[in-house]
């Protein structure tokens, strides 16, 4: 990170500067200390969150899901002493695996504000850095859709074969067949109920208006690839579309995603959602049960370079293979490396249009 030009970070409308710590870092994660900006909320009322006067001072509350706590302690209690140094407060952390509040107290409002903006920081920070855990879908695996992917399947391996890098392994599971709207970092049962909630309201404020309270007809057809040369392709996938010609599948999927990008629990990456289904994927290869990253790339990695294969012949020959027509009546928040009755993944919520 260049030190002239630091990230800035946004938390409840105020912007704050993030400055790299030069020592051992904790589980080898990269350790990092943040200062306000020029509108620091130390120095001024902060309306973001609730500071409560006590016989003894004040205090804040914090709701943080068990898996953060290390980052708030850091390695030996080095953060966590270091921030109470700092801000002058004492900080009060629920055992490992016990999810609670994290407790805030100082002598002087200023000084909690402090304490909570910085762990504010520390936390968002941090949580960019978990992978994903669910993500939004239109589950696809109806199984007329099924059969038509596997006549895919046969076909391109019949006719592709002996093109560079193609086999069976880079096909998506036919019981996992789906759209992903958007990704998302639930760590405890209270955050993934606050996704189920807001999936409800999303329902009651636009879904119900725009679907008319029946499912959306949309007919799988064609295929496309992901990166600049079909001759190195990571991913292959089929385009989705509106039976009708209407965008009502595309307004539905960017209102969603807008909703949940503005309450916290997903992270914005791109000004409109790409539909599409995900046929052939280079991760498959090594990992079936792998999903790729569509959007929100939370989180690092666990991906190292993988190798491409040629889709030239099969973008050529199945241009415009049809794999059918599906009736989408909810949207679901699918748990990751998870399979239900049926094979698609398990389903934490879901959204329906009837």
């Amino acid at each position: 990170m260049d030190i002239l030009r630091p990230t800035l970070i946004r938390i409840g409308g105020r912007v704050y500067r993030k400055n790299l710590i030069q020592e051992q870092a904790y589980q080898h994660e990269e350790e990092e200390d943040f200062c306000a900006g020029p509108s620091d909320c130390a120095d001024e009322p902060c309306d973001a969150f609730v500071v409560e006067e006590t016989g003894k001072g004040f205090q804040c509350k914090v709701d943080v899901p068990s898996p953060l706590y290390k980052y708030i302690i850091g390695k030996k209690g080095e953060t966590k002493k270091r921030l109470e140094t700092e801000t002058r407060t004492s900080i009060s952390i629920p055992k490992p695996g016990v999810e609670g509040e994290i407790v805030i107290t100082g002598q002087h409002r200023s000084s909690v504000i402090s304490a909570r903006t910085r762990i504010d920081v520390l936390l968002d920070s941090f949580r960019k850095k978990q992978p994903f855990t669910h993500f939004l879908s239109f589950a696809l695996n109806q199984p007329a859709i099924q059969e038509k992917f596997l006549q895919f399947k046969e076909e391109v391996l019949e006719k592709c074969s002996k093109d560079h890098g193609v086999s069976s392994s880079l096909f998506q599971n036919p019981a996992k067949l789906h759209l992903t709207l958007g990704t998302l970092v639930l760590l405890n049962e209270q955050e993934i109920q606050k996704a189920c909630d807001l999936l409800q309201r999303c329902k009651e404020d636009f879904v119900d208006q725009i679907a008319g309270g029946k499912p959306l007809t949309v007919e799988v057809a064609g295929v496309e690839y992901m990166n600049d040369d079909p001759a190195m392709t990571d991913v292959l996938y089929a385009k989705v579309h509106m039976k009708d010609g209407s965008d009502r599948l595309q307004v539905i999927a960017d209102q969603l995603v807008e909703r949940f990008v503005a309450s916290g629990l997903m992270l914005k990456e791109w000004d409109r959602v790409k539909l599409h289904a995900t046929v052939m994927n280079t991760l498959f290869r090594k990992d079936p049960s792998a999903e790729e990253r569509n959007y929100a790339m939370t989180g690092k990695s666990s991906f190292k370079e993988r190798e491409s294969f040629n889709g030239r012949n099969i973008l050529k020959l199945f241009e415009n293979f049809y794999f059918g027509e599906v009736q989408l009546d909810s949207v679901r928040l699918s748990q990751r490396f998870s399979s239900d009755a049926s094979g698609y993944y398990a389903t934490s919520g879901q959204l329906t249009f009837s």
